[in-house]
């Protein structure tokens, strides 16, 4: 029966229909134009513990201050981080950043191979895997950038870490903005910068490299040979790593601009030379928000819950010792430290990867030694750093002086035992002993001999020494607290790092 009332209902029906579709288009349009109007940065990490943690944090800050993000990681290290924590079964198995987003960051997640399958023993078989990285990963990054700039809203710049070879190869084939992310201080930066000059000098390359200090590098004082990397500090410059060195710092001079995980007041001069030639923007320290444990999980190995141990300590009264997610450490000089924390008789945690003498070394301490240390000290294989290192029992931290973990000892205001091993180890451990004050240096000779731990150790712990530490670490810690703070001078950077991307951004795309 025809029914006009019926009829005018369906055809307002049909017209709110065609203005909801309408206006649904035009939500998705403005959202996709939003998105076209972001800056989508592919990031990736360089695949060792030690790079991935300031990445992944990295990512997080940026995607807060409005970036689209697609995080990388290698399947390897995608693997290790999702079997560490095996305990979870759920959707963070697949994608490390489900918690990020849930808070409403912009985050999406991908792995690429490195070129070996997932079996490969990488830290025993370290200088092949090093020439997969130097050689066969950037096809795998290439065929991977390929599609994401061909996807929706596409990738406009790459953010990577300073150590992978290829990046101004790919950002010249995709028309990127070209971000180097540097994970350790300026002054290693700069002495790598400089290599050529260390070479003229003699210092570096030379069957019989000088032994005086080295006082013409732009923004360096003066510092000795053996505060160099070790690197720089090798008779044979031919290895693997160093023909990556090489690569890298032809790269990262091409680079647009060169984020920095420091502190501008913390190496000034440094950063100001270093800025005369490349935008160079010190945001550090890049920590996740509030220095509590991160949403996102980056440890490779599972860790184990030491509060209940602590809890039952007194107030600073425990040195946590921790050699890293990477060096090794010869038999004979964990050996003289076992031996030497008997002798301080200080309560103690020591972190002790499994591999820290080598993957085909089972047991690394003395024989008796484990069961010795009963209710004095705690070894366990892994843990999270930041849990351990902001606990009120902890009063030093004997470390290998990895440049993340004296980030946050500083932010807890804890003093440095310091025992370099490798790489940027021994320029850092300058910086914190001979810089800034808060350290004691463990390490006068090849080897260790357990009086001098002993010795250390207390000085480190207890009595006037330790208050004087106590004191010049906390001051350093007030400069991070400023830089970070609204007017500070890494918030400031990163702003003016981000307004600077958006000009590159949009005029990459004219």
């Amino acid at each position: 029966m025809y029914n006009p009332q019926l009829i005018l209902h369906f055809s307002a029906l049909h017209h709110l229909h065609i203005l909801s579709v309408c206006l649904s288009l035009s939500t998705e349009r403005q959202k996709m134009e939003n998105n076209h109007q972001k800056p989508h940065a592919l990031m990736m990490a360089y695949p060792l513990q030690g790079h991935v943690i300031p990445s992944v944090h990295l990512a997080m800050k940026l995607a807060s201050k409005g970036f689209i993000i697609t995080f990388v990681n290698t399947q390897f290290v995608h693997h290790q981080i999702t079997k560490s924590h095996h305990h979870n079964h759920g959707p963070e198995a697949e994608d490390i950043f489900v918690g990020a987003r849930k808070s409403g960051l912009d985050i999406r997640y991908t792995t690429v191979s490195d070129g070996f399958p997932l079996g490969f023993d990488r830290s025993l078989h370290h200088d092949q895997f090093m020439e997969g990285l130097l050689h066969v990963m950037s096809a795998h990054v290439d065929e991977l950038v390929g599609k994401l700039v061909a996807s929706e809203p596409p990738v406009n710049c790459l953010i990577v870490d300073t150590f992978f070879v290829w990046s101004s190869m790919i950002c010249d084939k995709y028309n990127l903005v070209n971000i180097s992310f540097w994970t350790e201080p300026a002054l290693v930066l700069t002495l790598y910068y400089h290599l050529d000059l260390l070479r003229i000098n003699g210092h570096f390359g030379a069957p019989d490299n000088r032994e005086d200090a080295i006082n013409y590098v732009p923004g360096v004082r003066s510092i000795q040979r053996k505060d160099l990397a070790s690197y720089l500090q090798a008779n044979d410059s031919s290895t693997v790593v160093h023909r990556i060195i090489y690569k890298a710092f032809e790269q990262v001079k091409k680079a647009d601009v060169i984020i920095c995980n420091t502190v501008q007041e913390l190496e000034p001069d440094t950063l100001s030379a270093l800025q005369k030639k490349q935008p160079v923007y010190a945001i550090g320290p890049i920590f996740p928000t509030g220095f509590a444990k991160s949403p996102v999980a980056t440890s490779l190995w599972s860790e184990s819950d030491c509060n209940k141990w602590l809890n039952a300590k007194p107030n600073r009264s425990v040195l946590y010792i921790s050699f890293g997610s990477y060096a090794h450490a010869s038999k004979q000089d964990i050996w003289e430290i076992a031996y030497g924390l008997l002798l301080s008789e200080v309560s103690f945690i020591w972190v002790l990867r499994p591999d820290i003498v080598s993957s085909d070394e089972s047991e690394p301490l003395p024989p008796g030694f484990r069961d010795q240390i009963k209710g004095k000290g705690l070894v366990v294989p892994w843990c999270c750093q930041i849990e351990v290192l902001s606990h009120s029992s902890i009063g030093g931290f004997l470390t290998h002086c990895g440049w993340n973990s004296i980030l946050e000892s500083i932010w807890c205001c804890i003093p440095m035992l310091c025992f370099p091993l490798l790489t940027d180890q021994f320029t850092n451990r300058k910086l914190v002993v001979d810089d800034w004050g808060f350290g004691v240096n463990l390490r006068d000779e090849e080897s260790v001999a357990r009086e001098e731990v002993a010795r250390k150790i207390r000085r480190l712990m207890t009595g006037g020494s330790a208050d004087e530490l106590r004191k010049k670490v906390t001051e350093v810690r007030t400069a991070l607290d400023n830089a970070l703070g609204p007017s500070g001078s890494s918030e400031k950077n990163l702003n003016d790092l981000i307004d600077d991307l958006k000009v590159k951004i949009a005029s990459n795309k004219q």
